[in-house]
């Protein structure tokens, strides 16, 4: 019998009812991740998905900022890059930290005791101990225009001062994360050099590599998938932080 598995995110399928024509679609479904639990992170959790045929990263902004306001009520909204988000908030330009000097730098603001040659790992532990802590404090915090080795499934763009970027995004409330997002790539070639790269990755990590989602990169070139934006919300923290914001909870703390 073929192997079987639990879906960490229902992207691919929906992403494939795209390609044939389903037109803007959404999905609440249960996830599965095993990752270690934590207060914000269980291994089963619910998911909110949705995509939307002809947006722009900035409209698929808007939409999920209207979705959580209904939800949660009004703030202001700071949107800001990732680049200023890290100046902002760990002292200096993501941009320009590479190899040795990144390591460097984050020992020198982070006690740690491990090593690896991963960028991306270095720079990941630096915002997850610096910079989301402070995100999200009395307002909703968007950050935009991650690291173009952050892409996963997001179209790279050039930002403003000219370097590759990726066209996603993240939302923090109260220093939790709750939805990111995508201007989704749809080119079906770059994708599976994608796919092949994390693969190599893990390789080089000694982890066993992931199947290629064949079928997602069949339905990307035959009939296509269209251009779209789409958003992965977490259900279980929306309603978390619904019961924060009551006025029953602002009385009991």
């Amino acid at each position: 019998p073929a192997t079987q598995y639990l879906q960490t995110s229902p992207e691919s399928s929906m992403k494939q009812l795209l390609a044939k024509g389903s037109g803007s679609i959404y999905q609440i479904c249960k996830a599965y991740r095993r990752d270690p639990p934590g207060k914000l992170h269980a291994c089963e959790f619910t998911i909110l998905e949705w995509y939307r045929t002809g947006y722009t990263l900035a409209q698929i902004i808007d939409d999920t900022l209207a979705l959580v306001e209904s939800v949660i009520g009004r703030r202001p909204a700071d949107i800001i890059s990732y680049r200023e988000a890290f100046i902002r908030y760990a002292g200096a330009d993501p941009h320009c930290l590479q190899g040795k000097n990144l390591r460097e730098f984050a020992r020198e603001k982070i006690c740690v005791e491990f090593d690896d040659k991963s960028d991306d790992v270095w720079l990941d532990l630096l915002h997850s101990h610096l910079v989301e802590p402070q995100l999200g404090r009395d307002c909703y915090t968007i950050v935009h225009s991650y690291p173009a080795s952050q892409a996963a499934m997001a179209e790279i763009v050039r930002d403003n001062e000219g370097a590759a970027v990726a066209a996603r995004f993240e939302l923090y409330v109260d220093g939790i994360e709750l939805a990111n997002g995508y201007q989704e790539l749809t080119d079906a070639d770059e994708q599976q050099r994608r796919f092949e790269r994390d693969n190599a990755t893990r390789c080089a990590r000694g982890l066993p590599p992931v199947p290629i989602d064949q079928p997602l990169l069949n339905a990307m070139r035959e009939p296509g998938l269209p251009a779209c934006a789409g958003v992965a919300l977490g259900v279980d923290r929306l309603l978390l932080l619904l019961q924060n914001s009551s006025p029953a909870a602002e009385k009991n703390n």
